[in-house]
């Protein structure tokens, strides 16, 4: 696995489906953070609204640092793993015939990490001499 060193937020036990959210982090991988922007907020999935609160919060941490250019940031990685079952436990409705039929209320670990667009070739460098 290849670490990306950038600005990183995450927001844990977020309450949608992995497979749900991953819908939106395809969207915005590897476009500016600008147009990632943009598409997060016109983008109908419900996942692209958790992916929009981290990605502000990812930008928020490359401001903090006065030597990146925020203008130049780029979504380096946007992932969507699968988290716990809420509560740890399947839930149970009932079923035809009096039977209980299991359901499960997922949750998924949601991360972006934003990185200036001259750092990437950088690394790129380091890695192919």
């Amino acid at each position: 696995m290849v670490t990306i060193t950038g600005f990183t937020a995450k927001h844990r036990y977020a309450r949608i489906t992995a497979r749900k959210a991953r819908l939106a982090a395809d969207m915005i991988r590897g476009r500016s953070v600008n147009e990632a922007l943009e598409i997060l907020e016109l983008a109908p999935q419900r996942g692209a609204a958790f992916f929009l609160k981290v990605l502000r919060s990812a930008v928020a941490n490359a401001g903090q640092d006065e030597s990146v250019d925020i203008n130049a940031l780029f979504v380096a990685d946007s992932r969507a793993d699968d988290g716990p079952l809420l509560n740890n436990r399947m839930r149970w409705r009932a079923g035809p015939q009096g039977r209980a039929m299991p359901y499960s209320k997922k949750t998924s670990h949601l991360t972006v990490v934003v990185a200036e667009a001259g750092a990437a070739t950088e690394s790129e460098q380091v890695k192919d001499s």
